[in-house]
């Protein structure tokens, strides 16, 4: 890991934005936070290394009662559309037959996409019950039920006869109402971010037609992304961060209220006051950022282009976790066009609040004030930024003693795996065990559109 890499050495805004979205800069500036938390120099938070085993060992048993086959999916959506024992997927493909796999991996790739960008979290009160089984569901696998009916009912498609697919119009058609109604949403059944999600789908439809190169001229769909990602494998070979890279690039304008760089938005991007660089730069940003509640989620501050007055400051932290997650779920029907996903533990893992929360739950992280469990935070706050980026790097620390410990290396083991078999539901378990409704150790102040 090279932990020299800023923003501020990088010589022109595209080098700048490149490396923002890239999993190496994510690593690289969560890294430095990590460096600094086992100095015990942040504010907020210290690691304990010392319960890595721990860890490693309650994961192992999550995994090993899942899949006592060894046989682990991939950390995606397709699980979730699953969910109680239900073939829906086996349903899709029936209404698909006769469509070619080109056609129908277009298809998943449709429904894959509205469906991870409506699954931020939906907090703890919600609920949907599917009326096909008469069953309720809640949380993550509630929304992907409840987006796969949606799907199927043609709420995505501007086409009355073409129910099975995504496309520009019919998502920027979707009203609050509809997607409301579809998710059974009402006073006594709140949704999070229900507003946050609505945009989110509408700036997707609006995006869409701004890259005709990757979702087509004719009836532009989400789903068309596997025309331009078959274009860029070589020998039936496509690297894992090809795909992050073409998501960031297509989807990168729909998050709102985010930082940017020469008007392009830079998406899961926060600020840490620990890595900005000399006095004179955190100088220079205070003034230049505004007020905490200026650089919120409802303004999009702009920083200037390199060699001006004021550099791109060494502050910034990536994430794009819905993005990553996203490219996790677009790889299997890759895969099942014949293409063979190459770089997997390039990408990281997902800095939300299952895999963070297994980390302080388990006391690998550790509060370094209890007030930050007693008040909901910010998604651009320090607090949430400091614990995202501790998770990234402990949750490769965690899948490399998971490793050692099976006597296995990454690629029969890739982080892909861990997350699904794994670090997601062992931190869900884990806070079922501690507290009401399993809900997450720190409070966080959602719009639907980050966790």
């Amino acid at each position: 890991m090279n932990l020299q890499t800023s923003p501020s050495n990088l010589q022109s805004p595209e080098e700048a934005i490149a490396y923002l979205r890239s999993p190496r800069a994510i690593r690289d500036r969560c890294g430095q936070l990590f460096e600094l938390a086992r100095q015990d120099k942040l504010s907020h938070f210290r690691c304990d290394l010392s319960q890595l085993g721990r860890v490693a060992d309650y994961v192992i048993a999550v995994m090993q009662e899942q899949y006592p086959d060894g046989q682990i999916p991939f950390h995606s959506r397709w699980q979730h559309f699953e969910v109680g024992g239900v073939p829906r997927l086996a349903q899709l493909e029936r209404l698909l037959a006769g469509r070619s796999p080109v056609e129908r991996a277009v298809t998943r790739f449709d429904l894959a996409i509205v469906s991870v960008l409506l699954d931020a979290g939906a907090g703890d009160r919600w609920l949907y019950c599917e009326r096909e089984t008469d069953s309720i569901f809640q949380r993550s696998e509630g929304l992907a039920v409840a987006s796969f009916r949606m799907f199927c009912q043609g709420a995505f498609s501007s086409h009355p006869h073409q129910l099975l697919q995504v496309d520009a119009q019919g998502l920027q058609s979707l009203s609050e109402a509809t997607l409301a109604q579809g998710f059974q949403v009402s006073e006594d059944n709140p949704l999070v971010g229900l507003a946050g999600r609505v945009e989110l789908l509408q700036k997707l439809g609006r995006s869409l037609l701004d890259f005709p190169q990757m979702f087509g001229d004719d009836n532009p769909r989400p789903g068309h992304l596997v025309h331009y990602l078959l274009e860029r494998s070589h020998h039936k070979q496509l690297p894992a961060a090809t795909v992050l890279r073409a998501v960031l690039e297509g989807l990168g304008s729909i998050w709102s209220g985010r930082i940017e760089i020469a008007g392009v938005n830079l998406g899961d991007v926060w600020h840490h006051p620990a890595l900005a660089g000399s006095r004179d730069e955190q100088g220079r940003a205070g003034t230049s950022w505004g007020t905490r509640e200026q650089r919120g989620r409802g303004s999009n501050y702009q920083f200037p282009i390199p060699n001006s007055q004021f550099p791109i400051p060494n502050s910034l932290v990536p994430f794009h976790k819905l993005s990553q997650w996203l490219t996790y779920s677009l790889l299997e029907p890759l895969q099942e066009l014949g293409l063979e996903i190459t770089g997997l533990d390039d990408l990281t893992g997902l800095p939300e609040y299952r895999n963070g929360g297994l980390c302080l739950d388990l006391e690998l992280l550790q509060a370094k004030h209890s007030d930050i469990f007693h008040y909901a935070h910010s998604v651009d706050s320090e607090v949430v930024v400091e614990w995202r980026a501790l998770t990234v790097i402990l949750l490769d620390q965690i899948a490399a003693t998971i490793r050692q410990q099976l006597e296995m290396d990454a690629k029969q083991l890739p982080l892909v795996k861990i997350l699904q078999g794994g670090t997601w539901s062992a931190g869900r378990r884990i806070a079922a065990e501690l507290r009401p409704n399993g809900v997450s150790p720190i409070q966080l102040q959602s719009d639907g559109t980050v966790f």
